[in-house]
């Protein structure tokens, strides 16, 4: 079965690699027990027995629940960007297409009404047969795991061209620009600077963004050209570890499909090797590892160096030019990312420096 239901209007536009950074907003108070107990009614899955918040993640509530007939994972969509049913369902549709081919992707359950969404107080939930497994980093997989995942992801893509609806390539797609990045780097850092109460963080950031604003002014010629980009297709949106459940050397679970959209696929298996396969103090990638995952990648895929060199390229200018993380803590007064920085800023700094070895694990 395909879904041609998934109609492109349903789907972000086409942008670059980071300019999807999810849209921040005050995180809605958790699910209270009564309201799980009355959405797992709709789904007639038993009485309740026990909800356990899961923690990992930025966005969204997820709940471990257990009934009278097994385990389950109850999700809260609270993301405004892409919590409206209609999202959501063509999400589900595509989910659960991919799991009747035979992909590692847990498909969402049917409530008594046949939808997959149901809505209590105001919120959307979708409900999903638990997985055991665990979330690895990428220092824990063998060089054959990292292949594996590679062509994980580039089963997945493939299928989702299968399910999903016609992709009609862009002719250009716009890069970040650098008088823009410059300018906002200013801005932030006039922010840090007047923080109070003033932390180490607050220092940290100043001494960032000072060196990205150096980093922008040196790189500011190496702008991708808007035609210079990698082929478009539907793409999981935000894979990393968080989102992939491991038992043992296999990937049991593809979590987390609320950021499908089309984008060019190869910017993805760049961007989520990034951020699978990076130290979590420096931000150094395993370049070893990434070159087991992108020959994987690239011979299920069948996609060639070129292909991928125009992908590291452009992620690479978007990361130089991405400053969400600080957005969220300065403009949006939310330090939710804020754990996330020093280790994802200093590695834009390593990428810099390492170009040429980032370019070669990817494209050899």
């Amino acid at each position: 079965m395909t879904y041609r239901e998934i109609v492109l209007a349903d789907a972000p536009p086409l942008d670059g690699p980071d300019a999807a950074a999810p849209p921040v907003g005050t995180l809605s108070p958790p699910v209270p027990r009564q309201v799980i107990a009355r959405v797992l009614r709709d789904f007639r899955v038993g009485r309740l027995l026990a909800a356990e918040p899961v923690a990992e993640g930025l966005l969204n509530r997820g709940y471990r629940v257990t009934t009278d007939s097994g385990r389950y994972f109850l999700k809260c969509y609270v993301e405004p960007a892409t919590a409206t049913s209609a999202a959501i369902t063509a999400q589900h549709r595509a989910s659960g297409a991919l799991a009747e081919l035979g992909l590692p992707v847990p498909p969402p359950l049917a409530a008594r009404d046949g939808r997959t969404v149901t809505d209590h107080q105001d919120r959307h939930f979708a409900l999903y047969p638990w997985v055991a497994g665990r979330h690895r980093t990428g220092a824990e997989l063998t060089p054959t795991a990292c292949g594996a995942l590679g062509t994980l992801l580039a089963e997945l893509h493939g299928a989702l061209a299968r399910v999903c609806a016609p992709v009609t390539q862009p002719v250009a797609l716009p890069s970040a620009d650098p008088d823009a990045g410059l300018e906002l780097a200013a801005r932030l850092a006039e922010l840090a600077a007047r923080r109070r109460p003033y932390h180490a963080f607050d220092r940290l950031a100043e001494y960032r963004l000072a060196e990205r604003a150096d980093l922008l002014g040196a790189h500011r010629h190496r702008r991708p050209a808007p035609t210079a980009i990698a082929p478009s297709g539907w793409v999981h949106g935000d894979f990393h570890g968080l989102n992939l459940l491991h038992r043992g050397e296999r990937v049991v679970a593809v979590l987390d499909w609320d950021r499908l959209r089309v984008r060019p696929r190869a910017e993805e298996t760049v961007r989520a090797a990034t951020l699978i396969f990076n130290d979590p103090a420096t931000g150094e990638l395993d370049l070893a590892r990434v070159r087991h995952y992108a020959r994987g990648y690239r011979a299920t895929a069948g996609a060639g160096a070129e292909e991928l060199a125009l992908a590291v390229h452009r992620v690479w200018w978007e990361r130089l030019n991405d400053f969400w993380m600080l957005q969220w803590r300065y403009q949006r007064a939310d330090p939710r990312a804020d754990p996330l920085f020093p280790a994802a800023a200093a590695q834009t700094v390593w990428w810099c420096q390492e170009y040429e070895q980032v370019l070669d694990a990817f494209v050899n």
